[in-house]
């Protein structure tokens, strides 16, 4: 397979994602309802933020963009740093965003609040290349169900106050928060220490299990968190009532697919590198599996055309997409190895 091959637009999945949003839940804010890439600028003492690194207080600026009529929309923005490993590793650590409600209520960004700004953690080509495929990945499981963190691609133009105004142009994307994300389907964010398997919705969790596969993620575990944080690890939890839990996944720079410079795969996985494959799906929820690979295999035009039309990849960047999205199906096509990549290999 190859993604030339594909005959649906980016224009017929963005009407059959509204068709299947309206089915199963309220459409997403006006921000996350478009694809195009928006064109900011970001105006902040740039120097202090990124050397002092605050995770508590914020540091005055400004956010301006044009609306879709050609108005030009100035607002006021707090900003600090976010993150663990990014925050810890990378030159330029990843972003959140304050807005005033107040100001923001009518434009574009109604109803948003706080917002996380991935960015590139290096000034290097590479790491733009790596908010891409990241971008990608969240893009791919919006395909694959409405159950996730929607996301909107800017084209960030950082202006520095303690540096003459000096700054540069990068991409980064906005991940829909999780309270936004939670209204959308009349839920609320469960909290809780650690949770089992058996407790969440299990033909859910089996697809996000195989999206994470697809993508060559093992940086993740939706019943616990990371040693000394809650649950979960990267995962949000919500709930409906006395329904099961939903499992949604976010943060997937540690997968294969991005396959980040400094992505190194958790020692006690005994893999070679991120870009292998480890399948860490649940087996008690293994009669939902072939439900799942049916819905990746149906969705596989609108995967591909994904890549295809991404602006910013570099054409290497692209092949290397391609060539990994095609190993997975290499897999999900062959039942043998099927059963010897996946279902002998669930927890």
């Amino acid at each position: 397979m190859h993604f030339f091959r594909h005959t649906i637009t980016v224009v017929s999945f963005f009407f059959l994602s509204m068709s299947a949003a309206a089915q199963v839940g309220e459409a997403p804010d006006p921000l996350f309802q478009d694809n195009e890439t928006l064109q900011v600028m970001i105006t902040a003492p740039l120097t202090t933020l990124v050397r002092e690194r605050p995770t508590e207080d914020y540091l005055p600026g400004t956010f301006q963009f044009t609306e879709a009529d050609g108005t030009e929309v100035k607002l006021d923005l707090e900003i600090r740093t976010r993150g663990n490993f990014r925050h810890k590793t990378c030159d330029y650590p990843p972003l959140r965003l304050n807005f005033k409600k107040s100001q923001t209520a009518g434009t574009l960004f109604d109803k948003q609040d706080k917002l996380k700004l991935v960015i590139h953690c290096d000034y290097a080509e590479r790491y733009e290349q790596t908010v891409l495929r990241e971008y990608l990945a969240y893009r791919i499981l919006n395909v694959l169900t409405e159950m996730s963190f929607r996301v909107r691609l800017l084209r960030v133009n950082y202006v520095n106050t303690e540096n003459n105004g000096d700054g540069q142009v990068r991409y980064g994307f906005l991940i829909e928060h999780k309270s936004r994300l939670a209204k959308r389907f009349g839920m609320k964010e469960f909290e809780i220490e650690r949770t089992t398997p058996s407790a969440i919705q299990p033909d859910r969790l089996n697809l996000t299990s195989v999206f994470e596969f697809l993508i060559g993620n093992t940086d993740f575990s939706p019943v616990a968190g990371a040693p000394g944080d809650e649950c979960c690890h990267n995962y949000v939890l919500f709930r409906k009532g006395d329904a099961p839990v939903i499992a949604i996944p976010y943060d997937f720079d540690q997968s294969g697919l991005v396959d980040a410079p400094y992505a190194v795969p958790n020692e006690r996985f005994r893999i070679r590198n991120v870009r292998q494959r480890l399948y860490r799906g649940r087996c008690i929820n293994n009669e939902y599996l072939e439900d799942s690979l049916r819905q990746v295999r149906d969705r596989r035009d609108l995967i591909y055309a994904l890549v295809e039309d991404q602006e910013g990849l570099q054409p290497r960047m692209r092949k290397q997409l391609v060539k990994y999205i095609d190993d997975y199906y290499d897999i999900a096509d062959d039942p043998d190895k099927v059963r010897k990549k996946i279902v002998d290999r669930c927890i």
